[in-house]
């Protein structure tokens, strides 16, 4: 079998292939409409989401065939190099519909199970995130460094919700422990673009239940290589709960999610 290739290596054909993916949606979204829905009526699907992950299916898998890849809208394909991609082709799908910034395409690279490079395409702020694992993550080539803010009350937290209405009213009851206890809350619609936001300092810390792998895998790593502490916890009613936050925060805001969120 031959040698893994590197991280750096995957990393380039990663943010090739967010980035085409990015410019291919920036440019079809004009007059965009709903294909169909997935989990409920607002779980919308665009003809959008599919050409993009077709798009990234064809670099990722043209440039090497022999990997595997999970996409959000085409499913698994099996692959024999040890290498899988993990994409999510259009994160934040209702924003695109409604014309809102803050979408993006998420792209990771797994190795033997452990994500080793990520980038995430955020074409509205003309940028593309990335990180190595042990590599460190930029904004295009400027280093991202999370937060340093150390006091609950001073903390700005972005959150998402479910498109579950019984979930929703659930994640609803968090909120009045949780606002007089922090500076805010921001509601984005997109999670890896809320991770990418955490690694470069625009929010202090992140929660959110429900996401499936290709909504976390590759901002998880770009967040923790500026410096972020990532959590998922396991919760088979309610779906998994991940929490984020700059290291000095994580501890009291974990605590604070306990108190809140039980």
């Amino acid at each position: 079998m031959p040698s893994p290739p590197p991280p750096t290596q995957l990393l380039e054909l990663a943010r090739d292939a967010a980035a085409a993916a990015g410019e291919l949606l920036a440019q079809g979204q004009r007059g965009v409409t709903v294909a169909s829905t997935k989990s409920t009526p607002t779980d919308v699907v665009t003809v959008m989401d599919t050409a993009a992950e077709d798009l990234l299916r064809e670099r990722l898998l043209g440039a090497r065939p022999h990997d595997a890849m999970l996409g959000e809208e085409g499913g698994e394909t099996v692959g024999t190099s040890g290498v899988r991609w993990i994409v999510d082709p259009l994160d934040g799908t209702v924003n695109y519909l409604y014309g809102l910034p803050g979408w993006g395409v998420s792209v990771a690279a797994e190795l033997d199970g452990v994500v080793v490079a990520a980038a995430v395409s955020v074409p509205t702020w003309r940028t593309v995130f990335s990180a190595t694992l042990g590599g460190g993550a930029r904004a295009d080539s400027r280093p991202l460094s999370a937060s340093t803010c150390a006091d609950l009350a001073l903390a700005l937290v972005a959150t998402g919700f479910s498109y579950d209405a019984q979930h929703r009213a659930e994640q609803a009851d968090a909120l009045p422990g949780l606002l007089p206890r922090v500076r805010d809350i921001r509601r984005f619609g997109a999670a890896a673009v809320d991770l990418c936001s955490l690694a470069a300092g625009q929010v202090d810390a992140y929660y959110e239940r429900g996401l499936a792998p290709w909504d976390l895998a590759a901002g998880r790593l770009i967040a923790e290589e500026a410096g972020a502490v990532v959590e998922v916890r396991a919760d088979l009613r309610r779906g998994p709960l991940v929490l984020a936050a700059g290291s000095r925060l994580f501890a009291a805001f974990a605590t604070l999610l306990d108190e809140v969120d039980a």
